[in-house]
């Protein structure tokens, strides 16, 4: 059993980081809820982009924007990765890269080049460690993402698939779905599908005038859409985050009070067990006299 003394020395610094996880959880706390209402605020705006687009496009049958075009045998496609900055917050990034690695073998087996995007440190430094083609890639977003600073390179890709140059753009992220509970997305940015865009199209047609014209109105429309989604899938993956990092540093205090429990145990039984053996030697000194 250790000594009376090592056992203080680890109860303090247990206590000490404690104080840490503790901290880092009210934090956490304070910027989650910040971070749901930034998450919640930005879906009016693409939803009206959405109904929008959705009408423009059904008035205007004879143009086939880029991004609404389907592509049958895929050659290249590119993936967008969200992820965290910073870590210590459980499994979040571990869960969505799991999904991007299935996903990259799924390619690479079908013989379908890949480049991709890394939105957050954690993902492009995963990205780079297994040798992917890493295109494009901004960190340091802060704990309030800007949409200049991540359309760079994300614009990359657009203009890659508005190209022709890949077939495909996938994104990654974590999507929030209570403060206990965060699911891995890996869905389909582009093409943009007629069900996601006709999700809130009404039974009746607009009639617009365009100014300068309608095809240039589409255009500009369906490229903030799909800068909308990015956005909306960056602040969700943030108040993934925080939720995440919240309920890890609690977890953290929590074994962190038990551990002090047990050690404070120990150090009662060897302060006893020190007491006991000092009274044995007065005891057996006295008798010996």
């Amino acid at each position: 059993m250790a000594g009376s003394k090592e056992i203080r020395g680890k109860i303090k610094s247990v206590q000490n980081t404690r104080k840490i996880t503790k901290a880092m959880e009210m934090v956490a706390a304070s910027k989650m809820r910040k971070a749901q209402d930034r998450m919640r605020h930005a879906r009016p705006y693409a939803d009206k982009v959405r109904n929008i687009a959705a009408h423009l496009a059904d008035a205007n049958p004879e143009y086939r924007h880029p991004f609404l075009a389907v592509r049958e045998n895929h050659r290249k496609v590119a993936v967008i990765v969200v992820t965290t900055d910073k870590g210590l917050c459980g499994g979040l990034n571990t869960n969505v890269l799991r999904a991007v690695t299935n996903k990259l073998r799924e390619l690479e087996q079908g013989g379908v080049a890949v480049q991709t995007t890394a939105i957050g440190n954690k993902g492009f430094g995963f990205l780079s460690r297994i040798g992917a083609n890493v295109v494009s890639h901004v960190v340091q977003l802060g704990d309030t993402p800007h949409l200049e600073k991540m359309i760079g390179p994300v614009k990359i890709q657009l203009d890659a698939y508005a190209n022709g140059e890949v077939d495909a753009v996938y994104i990654a992220y974590t999507r929030f779905i209570n403060t206990m509970k965060q699911e891995p997305v890996l869905e389909q940015l582009l093409p943009l599908s007629s069900d996601r865009l006709q999700e809130d199209s009404r039974d009746y047609s607009w009639d617009y005038l365009y100014e300068p014209d309608a095809q240039t109105v589409l255009d500009e429309l369906l490229l903030r859409y799909v800068e909308s989604l990015v956005y909306q899938a960056v602040t969700e993956n943030m108040a993934s985050e925080q939720s995440a990092r919240m309920v890890a540093m609690k977890s953290a205090s929590d074994n962190a009070k038990k551990v002090i429990d047990e050690l404070q145990l120990s150090y009662n039984k060897a302060r006893q067990a020190a007491i006991t053996k000092e009274l044995s030697e007065i005891v057996g000194g006295a008798a010996a006299v």
